[in-house]
């Protein structure tokens, strides 16, 4: 299983509590962040791992020296920022799987990514997300699916009694991706998702397992608490 971490991030929101520092490595629960993810993608037999970097990237690069990881890491490095879609295509070029697992570096939904890749194949997907059912919120967009699970639109962010969002955890199949019409720097929302998913190869992979984004100070304060029991 080869995994790309998206760990490009200026963590602007978050910059009065972490510093100058990515987001990836801000501190939770005594740990960088990005450590507790490496956690979660060994628990899920990951063999290697590719990480997407930008800002500040060498913090995270001195870090990785200092660590003894059960899987292999390589990084690519934004020599200017390329967007979520960019970020993702500099790195699953360095893939040498079929099918891809991307995850954002500023969340953590623990999805069991075997079922999930298993989801993925049994419906020849291009592209998986998981989901995340969610109430009363309005700081994320929606993705609405049909019966069988194939995305047919995403809404903006506004207030939503209940609706399923992207939880940041992506299935991408290497080569149905790269044969996509797409710029070096683009959205993978945006440009790619939403371009495209009237083709009807887009699914959603819902599951109702924990989901935190440490994007505002409020859910960083709330990953130190939870972080405690989740990461024993």
């Amino acid at each position: 299983m080869e995994a790309i971490v998206l760990a490009g991030g200026l963590g602007t929101r978050l910059q009065g509590v972490i510093g100058a520092y990515p987001k990836c490595m801000a501190q939770v629960d005594g740990r960088p962040f990005l450590s507790h993810l490496f956690s979660y993608l060994d628990r899920q037999k990951c063999t290697r791992v590719i990480l997407s970097l930008g800002y500040k990237h060498r913090i995270v690069t001195d870090w990785l020296e200092t660590q003894d990881l059960f899987f292999e890491v390589d990084c690519v490095i934004e020599d200017e920022p390329l967007g979520t879609g960019g970020g993702i295509l500099a790195a699953i070029e360095e893939a040498e799987a079929d099918d891809v697992v991307v995850v954002n570096g500023d969340t953590m939904f623990l999805v069991d990514i075997r079922e999930q890749l298993a989801f993925h194949h049994a419906h020849k997907a291009e592209t998986t997300l998981a989901l995340k059912e969610m109430h009363n919120f309005d700081r994320y967009g929606v993705v609405n699916v049909d019966a069988k699970n194939i995305i047919t639109s995403f809404e903006e962010k506004q207030f939503k009694e209940h609706g399923l969002i992207n939880g940041g955890v992506y299935i991408v199949n290497k080569a149905g991706f790269m044969n996509r019409p797409l710029a070096d720097k683009f959205s993978f929302e945006k440009d790619y998702l939403e371009q495209f998913r009237k083709e009807k190869k887009f699914y959603g992979f819902k599951s109702d397992s924990y989901f935190i984004d440490i994007g505002i100070p409020a859910d960083y304060n709330q990953a130190q608490e939870d972080f405690k029991t989740i990461f024993l």
